[in-house]
């Protein structure tokens, strides 16, 4: 018997594959009403389940758990399943189980997502079926294909935690910076989850660029301006442009890309190591990084109106990554007008702060942490309002010309059920209710 710990989008993809393959399990929630219910209902894989407060006797008859990663060590089903010796696994570690294409990972605390898509992208333009899933959207589970040539797979820390086994054929770590420290005890704990990602890799792909990251031991690497010999692929700055390199040959400039940033070089970087590894054609590679237009919330331009570029960024939940995406556009705008905030992580935004007062021209701010940023924000312009809608229009009244940026630096839960959503507030009231708004 197994035991699928909680009902979100992972957990029903679980339920899906056992009760496609007539395993027994049993599916345990401790909320009443978890996300998956009523199509979970509707798929017929509710025989067994039990939603509420965890019980010991969820345990009774189970030889393995399989546990959505949202649910935290310190839960007391966790505690009670380590105490009985029940294994734990993650969705990860069972689909390694059954995938029988090679298996690319990435992870890392910004990019990840951005490099799995590129790497897919780059796979199918190279004629392969390749299958992009994980933490990206797609559950791994609901993703195996018989027909599958390759899986490009997403990991988060979290999936990372509880997987115990699995064979990747290569995998990077883009980057590791202060994340999630509600959750871990320490810094170290997170690094650690990060770094198990290599010891299931037969050939470990390692960014010099990261001075967490610089001094491992690896078999392909690669390094934006600081280069040196062991680079497969690299790039240099020369003026307001990058050039991208293979083994010191040219391949294309940044101006030739639809994405914009440093950090959008990095990640092309790493897409082309690990690609170059599987055994992908280099023009075709090329070719797919030009056509390549990012992702959805991920500094996403959305439109220019009246002079005004909008970009969606709501991706961006720590400091790091609004601080990346800050200095990407500071390289492109003269003005610069910031919508931050939301649910603050416990993580330092000193550095945040710092940017903002020497780069951005004004801030809006919004969400639950708006009160405590604006006391350490001293641009020339700060604002505080309740909606998003009110904070695209304020940020548009400020503006002339230039750009405006939803960058929040922040978690999306005090005011929206995930990113996803603050994205796509934020997109609505730039595209469609412009006209009333300014």
């Amino acid at each position: 018997m197994k035991l699928i710990l909680g009902l979100g989008i992972t957990g029903l993809s679980v339920a899906r594959f056992l009760f496609k393959n007539e395993i027994s399990f049993r599916i345990a929630d401790s909320r009443q009403e978890p996300p998956m219910l009523d199509i979970a209902e509707k798929e017929s894989v509710l025989s067994d389940s039990h939603f509420g407060e965890w019980s010991k006797s969820l345990l009774e008859g189970v030889t393995e758990i399989i546990i959505s990663p949202g649910i935290s060590e310190a839960e007391s089903i966790v505690d009670w399943s380590r105490q009985q010796s029940v294994p734990i696994i993650s969705d990860i570690e069972l689909f390694g189980r059954y995938a029988k294409a090679p298996i690319i990972g990435i992870t890392g605390s910004n990019g990840k997502s951005t490099v799995t898509q590129l790497l897919g992208e780059m796979a199918i333009a190279d004629g392969k079926n390749a299958v992009i899933c994980g933490n990206i959207g797609k559950p791994v589970m609901d993703s195996l294909s018989d027909e599958a040539e390759l899986y490009v797979v997403e990991l988060s820390s979290y999936q990372l935690d509880y997987t115990n086994k699995l064979s990747l054929l290569t995998g990077v770590i883009t980057n590791i910076t202060p994340d999630h420290l509600d959750r871990y005890s320490s810094f170290g704990d997170y690094i650690s989850s990060k770094l198990s990602i290599y010891s299931y890799c037969k050939f470990q792909v390692i960014n010099l660029n990261d001075d967490l990251l610089s001094d491992l031991s690896g078999h392909n690497f690669y390094a934006l301006e600081s280069v040196d010999d062991r680079c497969d692929f690299s790039a240099n700055r020369i003026g307001d442009l990058y050039e991208v390199l293979h083994k010191g040959k040219s391949l294309l400039t940044s101006n030739e890309l639809k994405v914009v940033g440093r950090h959008n070089i990095e990640n092309l970087l790493a897409a082309l190591t690990l690609g170059h590894r599987f055994g992908l054609t280099l023009k075709v590679m090329v070719q797919a990084a030009i056509d390549f237009k990012g992702l959805e919330h991920r500094l996403e331009f959305v439109s220019t109106i009246n002079d005004i570029d909008y970009y969606n960024d709501s991706k961006s939940t720590n400091a790091i990554s609004s601080i990346t995406a800050i200095n990407a556009l500071f390289e492109k705008y003269n003005n610069l007008i910031l919508i931050s905030g939301g649910k603050s992580k416990k993580e330092d935004y000193s550095e945040f702060f710092k940017l903002i007062n020497e780069k951005v021209n004004a801030v809006v701010l919004i969400g639950e942490c708006s009160s405590d940023f604006s006391k350490q924000i001293t641009a020339p312009h700060v604002e505080v309002v309740e909606s998003m809608k009110k904070a695209v229009s304020m940020a548009t009244s400020l503006a002339e010309g230039g750009a405006v940026l939803l960058s929040p630096g922040c978690a999306s839960f005090d005011m929206f059920n995930n990113f996803n959503e603050r994205g796509e507030t934020f997109k609505r009231f730039v595209l469609k209710e412009n006209k009333s708004l300014f």
